[in-house]
């Protein structure tokens, strides 16, 4: 052999048994829009409930209290641990574009006052995993998330 670094005539180094093959995980699938809707659904009654009747039977602080409580807290529980009840219920998990890992409380509570920008222009960015490659909303490119089904 003229090349030290040549490889000998009919070498495979995936039949070599010295060969380190390390069978990868198949890649997360990531959450259609008819998924992504339901899930957001029933978060949404979930605190719209207790926010519309504490409007109607106290006054309108404190339902408006309950509704941002309601965002904090599901942030937190997407940012810690993936899932709000909504997406428990249907199957999905939010996580870093990134790296697969849940977003942190931080990120998370920030993702879901992201979606204020979602909301601006006819709910725009709502729709945006319709056509987006990565399905992402304008919050999740904000905070550098996806949502995907879990297996």
């Amino acid at each position: 052999m003229s090349n030290p670094y040549e490889q000998q005539p009919g070498y495979q180094p995936n039949l070599d048994p010295n060969y380190a093959f390390t069978p990868q995980p198949p890649a997360p699938v990531l959450a259609g829009w008819p998924l992504r809707f339901a899930s957001g659904l029933i978060d949404w009654v979930i605190v719209a409930i207790p926010t519309v009747l504490l409007q109607l039977a106290v006054n309108q602080a404190v339902g408006s209290l309950v509704s941002l409580i309601g965002l904090v807290v599901f942030g937190y529980m997407e940012g810690t641990g993936g899932q709000t009840p909504g997406k428990k219920v249907v199957g999905l998990r939010t996580v870093r574009l990134d790296n697969g890992t849940v977003l942190g409380a931080g990120l998370g509570i920030g993702r879901r006052i992201a979606h204020i920008l979602d909301a601006l222009a006819c709910f725009i960015g709502f729709l945006w995993p319709l056509w987006d490659e990565k399905r992402q909303t304008f919050a999740d490119k904000i905070v550098g998330s996806v949502v995907i089904k879990v297996q």
